[in-house]
């Protein structure tokens, strides 16, 4: 008995096994515990920010709050978009005013009494590229408002607050900070969007300007096909009103007036 109490082995006991946790559960914990800072929010709001970053302007006038609210806001935010979407957005736009608006009053207005059907749809497409550039020109001028503001080193107070104590006029340095960060912000992301709206200003405006004279050659194509009285023998023309012609139909009507033959 004792021979094989020695000899039996004693059982061992393992540590209990720990399970560790998924590496993809411990992100996402970390992730939800990181707060995250809005991109349109001052250095002003956080108390760890050193006092000479802090911006003293209107939180709605300084240039990375008008920049978000710019970009998020319509027609503006079509620039910064997808290429693909921002063309078909233009030309829905065209489109739609050309189809709805030009085409019936170059059909049934007093604008296209005379013109031909090829006229008469080069007219509404003239007036859905006019309407097309003058969006596409309010959207330059808002980035370009905008990005001069990032761009500059100072920034103006454009409108009374009392709460900031800053008035119409007034202009506030930028620190380097602020600077490095908006310059940047100007350089890679509203001048992208500028160049893209110049070009589509050029290509707006050939587009119009070729319209415009396709529909000036055709006008005058449409009035040449008139004959004139001369040329017709002395015959009235649809259309022509000639005195010589008239004469010869109803010469009594000008009796005693000089010309006659």
């Amino acid at each position: 008995m004792a021979t094989a109490l020695l000899f039996c082995p004693k059982p061992t006991s393992f540590p209990p096994t720990i399970k560790c946790p998924n590496r993809t559960h411990l992100n996402r914990q970390l992730h939800r515990s990181i707060p995250k800072v809005p991109f349109s929010s001052s250095y002003g709001n956080y108390s760890s920010t050193p006092p000479e970053a802090q911006c003293p302007v209107p939180l709605d006038q300084q240039p990375i709050n008008e920049y978000q609210a710019l970009s998020t806001s319509s027609p503006f935010s079509w620039a910064s978009g997808d290429f693909v979407e921002y063309c078909s957005r233009l030309f829905a736009t065209g489109a739609s005013f050309a189809l709805f608006v030009g085409l019936p009053v170059s059909w049934y207005g007093s604008v296209g009494v005379e013109w031909a059907p090829l006229q008469r749809v080069l007219g509404a497409l003239s007036s859905g590229l006019f309407v097309v550039t003058l969006a596409v020109v309010r959207m330059y001028l808002g980035w370009a408002y905008v990005g001069n503001r990032l761009l500059s080193a100072t920034v103006e107070c454009n409108s009374s607050d009392e709460e900031t104590g800053w008035y119409d006029g007034q202009m506030w340095v930028k620190t380097a900070e602020v600077l490095a960060r908006d310059r940047l912000l100007g350089s890679f992301s509203v001048k992208p969007v500028l160049s893209r709206l110049k070009n589509t200003l050029v290509g707006l405006g050939l587009s119009l300007f070729t319209c415009i004279i396709l529909l000036i050659n055709t006008q005058s194509t449409h009035k040449d096909t008139y004959i004139t009285a001369g040329e017709a023998g002395g015959r009235a023309v649809p259309g022509v009103y000639n005195d010589e012609s008239a004469r010869s139909f109803e010469p009594e009507a000008f009796c005693g007036e000089p010309g006659l033959p």
